[in-house]
């Protein structure tokens, strides 16, 4: 997934306008109350469904054989935390795939987080690329995962960097009108099972600095009809940052809550050169895993540090032996579990 923007400059971003659509001269949003949801807010100290298949069980298991223990024991602490599921295509049988999920979360009495990750355009055409081929397509997609997690309780993540890509302009004019209204169509969609939280994605805090416009964009995509935004997805910016971006945001959406992915940050982010700004947010080296997904994050407009980002899995095909995009990398893994 792009966390920071190949298609336009690394200066461009610090200008804060460089390649972005003419909607950024709009007025900034007023400061609104945010609608209240139908879904409780996860209450303090509830705990998320940790996924009994993940890639990094079965590492664990592998290591443990070949006699790697001290391996295994570091890679247990992926193993162990809940982490989001992702669903990024139309593979016959997602939406079992997902009502599965939900059934097997409530049975242990656990909340599931689920990314759904099939825009149009994604990634404009990244390390992340794909995505539904048309309108249509989508708003079918968005309709199944609605349906097969209607009936319970769930926490969705919506898009990951779809709404940046907009204010970044690889995506313009009459698609960017397209998928701010796909993304809204899709919070409609999600909330009408009664159990289900949506939080639309915002960013990061070393993207856009410009929290009007984010929040103008956030707005025109729906966020008023979810119960927030989320920020860091894939990405590696601190905890503390983040706390302070989403703060400004929310102010100006009238006290929006928000989510962090908190998978990847806990050295925080790699430092920016200039021959190589991939290597910021693309598989860095020295990254650590941050704080545990938790409700209690003493930050009254936190909702929840969540792992959206499966520790271990490439962010793309960006450092040397790395696999593609969304693949299982155990030595990755590995070097964010020992730091």
């Amino acid at each position: 997934m792009r966390t920071l923007p190949a298609l336009c400059g690394l200066a461009a971003l610090v200008a804060l306008g460089a390649c972005t659509p003419g909607s950024d001269t709009e007025p900034p949003p007023t400061a609104t109350a945010q609608s209240e949801s139908t879904a409780a807010a996860p209450a303090a100290g509830q705990e998320f469904y940790v996924e009994p298949d993940a890639p990094a069980v079965a590492q664990v298991a592998s290591w443990t054989a070949a006699g790697r223990a001290a391996d295994a024991a570091a890679i247990r602490r992926i193993a162990d935390s809940p982490a989001a599921v992702w669903f990024a295509d139309d593979t016959p049988g997602f939406a079992d795939r997902a009502r599965s999920l939900v059934t097997a979360a409530a049975a242990a009495g656990r909340i599931p987080v689920l990314v759904a990750y099939y825009v149009p355009q994604r990634d404009c055409g990244a390390y992340s690329g794909g995505g539904a081929p048309d309108a249509a397509a989508y708003r079918a997609w968005t309709a199944a995962l609605a349906g097969a997690i209607s009936d319970s309780r769930a926490i969705v993540v919506l898009e990951p960097d779809a709404v940046t890509h907009v204010l970044q302009g690889c995506v313009s004019g009459p698609a960017a009108e397209e998928r701010l209204t796909l993304l809204s169509e899709a919070i409609s969609t999600l909330k009408e099972g009664p159990g289900v939280r949506v939080y639309l994605d915002g960013g990061n805090p070393s993207w856009v600095r410009d929290v009007d416009r984010v929040a103008a964009a956030l707005i025109k995509a729906g966020v008023r009809n979810a119960d927030g935004f989320s920020l860091n997805v894939a990405n590696f910016e601190t905890t503390e940052a983040n706390v302070a971006y989403g703060t400004q945001i929310s102010e100006r959406l009238g006290g929006a809550r928000f989510v962090i992915d908190t998978s990847r940050n806990g050295n925080g982010p790699a430092a920016i050169d200039g021959r190589d700004a991939e290597g910021h947010w693309c598989n860095p080296p020295g990254r650590a895993l941050g704080p545990a997904p938790t409700t209690s994050t003493g930050q009254p407009l936190v909702d929840a540090y969540l792992w959206v980002k499966r520790p271990g899995e490439s962010d793309g095909e960006c450092r040397t032996g790395a696999p593609p995009a969304g693949q299982w990398w155990p030595e990755y893994a590995l070097e964010l579990a020992i730091n």
